[in-house]
């Protein structure tokens, strides 16, 4: 029997607060859509964009790069949304940001990345790490892509963006999440250090060169007989 999702309370974050700000400025994000049937330098900007959203900046690698979809988003035979779909099932992502970190580090970057906001509280993020631990990662970003959240604010035709960067009561707005949450939660971090090897065999004494017997000493005879025979007794 599959466990339902757990209820969460709907913290007051600053992308659910009413803006008055002046439409335009710098801390607003950009918006790409494909509504307006954009040309093909615009078409260019739109995929770069939801790269950027996905991967974030530091992971946009020739090996993270999907042509198949690419070509599907430029043909009008997949949405953004799907393409967006594609991105986060695609190998690279699942070896850059699942393999690399637990399922509640893991939840956290993609509730920031594909709703644009930040997770709530930690009963949102054990939420979701259930969902992913019993039911995998494909169920999870379905249930995240179809949620009423995510169709309200980006539906099929826009780029996820983080919403309401802006900030009254600061000089400047939220820190981008690709720069305010590292590549690897902590529990990775601490597996990056050098493995300590445990010596198993015996272990050996080693006395200064004016400390050791001398010739004709009666204890080079007693330590040569213990040597061939470790039960002898004298």
């Amino acid at each position: 029997m599959s466990i339902p999702l757990l209820s969460y309370s709907l913290s007051t974050q600053n992308q659910r607060v009413a803006g008055y700000e002046i439409s335009g400025g710098d801390e607003q994000s950009t918006i790409y859509s494909t509504d307006s049937l954009p040309s093909a330098s615009e078409m260019d900007e739109v995929i770069w964009a939801a790269y950027r959203q996905i991967f974030s900046e530091h992971q946009i690698l020739k090996s993270t790069r999907q042509p198949f979809l690419e070509s599907q988003l430029r043909f009008n035979q997949i949405t953004i949304k799907d393409f967006v779909k594609g991105l986060i099932l695609s190998d690279a992502f699942r070896k850059l940001n699942y393999d690399a970190n637990n399922n509640y580090r893991f939840v956290e970057m993609c509730v920031q990345r594909v709703l644009g906001r930040d997770i709530y509280n930690e009963r949102e993020r054990l939420a979701w790490s259930i969902v992913v631990a019993e039911k995998g990662i494909a169920t999870f970003v379905n249930m995240l892509l179809d949620s009423d959240e995510y169709m309200e604010n980006f539906g099929d035709a826009t780029v996820p963006y983080q919403r309401r960067r802006y900030l009254f009561s600061r000089s400047s707005g939220e820190m981008p999440f690709n720069l305010k949450t590292p590549r690897y939660g902590e529990e990775f971090r601490g597996k990056l250090c050098k493995p300590q090897f445990i010596w198993q065999g015996v272990i050996r004494s080693f006395k200064p060169q004016e400390a050791k017997a001398k010739a004709g000493d009666p204890s080079l005879f007693l330590n040569m007989v213990r040597s061939v025979s470790p039960s002898a007794r004298f």
